[in-house]
């Protein structure tokens, strides 16, 4: 009887490890969410950004300029997650469903709500390059679709989803996570300023 207890703990501990799941909840998962949510944000805001000043620039329409910003987003969000992984010797063919599973859901909820938010501002797909107005909406957007990702990313690395996948290879790369989280709370605070400021003058 006590050997039967003994081998189902130590079957339920190589499943618990195995699955996927991460073996402690609670702050653990928390802290390592916010390191998915800022790895993913860091790539959507190097696509979003990339892609809103350059249809901004060349006056594309809203819809067309919107679509370049959500490609490239995807583009960059792939990208930083399969370089660690392909300088580590992983070959592309593994690489390729591991990115897909891990940054896909993440991104698509973040593209839906930062491009949202800019579409709701007044002016601010209107609003040229030089306009505080411009970076002050993207900035916001964009910490406002990270934090709504954030809990989209634990319930799925909960479940040994999301960048479960990513964790499982062991390989970390990428930007820092406290380099990240720094530019996210600095990319808040400006774009507030701006949007308080631009409130009251408008």
């Amino acid at each position: 009887m006590e050997a039967a207890a003994t081998r189902r703990q130590h079957d339920d501990h190589h499943h618990h490890h195995h699955d996927g799941r991460l073996p402690t909840p609670g702050r653990a998962l928390d802290v390592f969410a916010l390191s998915a949510t800022l790895h993913c944000l860091t790539g959507c805001a190097i696509g979003e950004v990339a892609g809103v000043a350059i249809g901004t620039a060349l006056g594309w329409s809203d819809f067309t300029t919107i679509a370049l910003a959500v490609a490239l987003a995807f583009l960059f969000g792939y990208s930083l997650t399969s370089l660690p992984l392909l300088r580590a010797g992983l070959a592309v063919g593994a690489v390729i469903p591991i990115a897909f599973a891990s940054d896909t859901l993440s991104i698509a909820v973040m593209e839906f709500v930062d491009n949202a938010i800019i579409l709701v501002i007044p002016g601010a797909m209107e609003a040229g390059l030089d306009a505080p107005l411009f970076w002050g909406s993207l900035a916001v957007a964009l910490v406002l679709a990270g934090i709504v990702a954030f809990p989209v990313n634990r319930w799925l690395i909960a479940r040994g989803k999301g960048h479960a996948a990513v964790h499982e290879t062991g390989v970390h790369g990428g930007p820092s996570p406290r380099l990240v989280g720094i530019i996210v709370v600095l990319a808040a605070v400006f774009g507030t300023t701006v949007l308080i400021v631009e409130a009251f003058n408008g």
